[in-house]
C-alpha cells in the first residue's frame, strides 16, 4: 500500500505497533478495538512516549464515549457504527446521520 500512495490507517494498539508504523512513514493509524483496549486512558497514555503519533479510534465508542476520544490531542477523529445506523443507511435518511455527526461535532 505504501508503494502506491494510497491513504492507509493501519491498526496500532500499542506504542511497539504505533513506532513500527512511524518507520514507514505512516502519520495516522486505527486504534482498535479502542474500547477494550484501554479506551482513552490508553491514548493518553501513548501520547506521553509518542506525541506525535495520530489514532483514529474505533471499536466499541459511541455517541456517549466520542467526547472522551475527541477531547485527546493525539485523536484526530473516531468511527463507529453507531454514526451509520443500519436501519437509517437503509431508508437513505441522511439528514439523520448528518445530524448523528453533527451531534458528535457540537
Amino acid at each position: 500500500m505504501l508503494d502506491h500512495a494510497v491513504p492507509i490507517h493501519p491498526g496500532a494498539a500499542t506504542a511497539s505497533e504505533a513506532i513500527a508504523s512511524m518507520e514507514h512513514g505512516v502519520t495516522e493509524r486505527k486504534f482498535f478495538p479502542a474500547a477494550s483496549t484501554g479506551g482513552p486512558q490508553a491514548l493518553r497514555a501513548l501520547a506521553g512516549p509518542l506525541p506525535e503519533v495520530i489514532f483514529c479510534p474505533t471499536g466499541g465508542i459511541d455517541r456517549a464515549t466520542s467526547a472522551d476520544y475527541l477531547a485527546l490531542a493525539n485523536v484526530a477523529c473516531v468511527g463507529g457504527s453507531w454514526l451509520t445506523p443500519t436501519n437509517l443507511v437503509a431508508a437513505q435518511d441522511w439528514n439523520a446521520i448528518t445530524a448523528l455527526a453533527a451531534h458528535v461535532i457540537a
